[in-house]
């Protein structure tokens, strides 16, 4: 039997949110549709095992209290690499802030499943009230990220992000993206053991540009449109700054690892995405 797991990772979250993210993957009829079986992991970063109930009346979860705040892409690497050595086909990361209807993880598996090329995908993204959240984007810039950040001059950040989050892109099409959202990261396990977990130099933040990176080097990463999940988006490091400084250090750790203004891979892997997106013949 094919099988499909997922990890969530827990830091003092809100039970009643974490439950729809809960119920939104478990909620789903593969095992009727395809021979899959499923099986989520809580990875709690938390100060306490308050959050332990979560797991206790269903089988298909297992829930890890780590006693320590490994961040982020520490914590879910935990689960990744449970997942590469049971053999699991197929290991979604899933933010504790989102919340989705049957059939999404049925739509992506039955994808994946025809096109063994793609390594990572990642559906719509829509805040609560239904419109769109942009979460496609180039590899970044130093410009992309300090100045949407700190530079107060709307016209100057409208045109930043028209091209770093490919505003000019319809978000209707399946499209090749160099950077996907770390909110929901469905990936293909044969790829992930490819030296292919998250960076745990990265604590939080841009570790989803990072992992992406790497996948596209040996597959496809692909946006797919035709499902759609809900973001409650929290905008972290705009609001704590706690959170900024998390996210300036994380800046740091990408630019120091891939280079900040000479980054030959970023140059070419950029400028085949706008050209494949039609950004040139506007």
């Amino acid at each position: 039997m094919s099988q499909i797991n997922a990890s969530i990772v827990l830091y003092h979250n809100n039970k009643e949110q974490l439950q729809k993210v809960i119920e939104s993957f478990l909620n789903t009829d593969l095992h009727v549709k395809f021979p899959v079986g499923i099986k989520l992991y809580l990875i709690d970063n938390s100060a306490t095992d308050a959050l332990k109930e979560l797991a206790l009346n269903d089988e298909r979860i297992e829930y890890i209290f780590n006693n320590a705040n490994l961040g982020y892409g520490g914590g879910h690497n935990i689960a990744m690499r449970k997942s590469i050595e049971n053999g699991v086909a197929y290991h979604v990361v899933l933010n504790p802030d989102i919340y989705f209807e049957k059939g999404v993880i049925e739509e992506l598996y039955a994808y994946m499943q025809a096109h063994r090329d793609v390594g990572q995908i990642m559906p719509k993204v829509l805040y609560p009230n239904g419109d769109l959240q942009k979460l496609c984007k180039l590899l970044p810039t130093p410009l992309d990220l300090f100045a949407r950040r700190f530079i107060p001059i709307k016209s100057f950040v409208n045109w930043i992000n028209n091209r770093y989050e490919l505003e000019f892109f319809s978000y209707d099409e399946i499209a090749e993206i160099p950077f996907l959202s770390g909110c929901f990261m469905f990936f293909r396990t044969d790829f992930l053991a490819q030296d292919c977990l998250f960076d745990e130099e990265f604590f939080m933040y841009l570790e989803d540009a990072d992992l992406t990176r790497r996948i596209a080097k040996i597959s496809k990463t692909l946006y797919y449109p035709k499902v759609s999940i809900v973001h409650e988006y929290q905008r972290g490091a705009h609001k704590s700054r706690k959170l900024l400084y998390i996210f300036i250090a994380s800046v740091f750790t990408y630019f120091k690892k891939y280079g900040w203004f000479f980054d030959a891979e970023r140059t070419r892997v950029n400028k085949k995405t706008l050209q494949n997106l039609g950004y040139y013949k506007r």
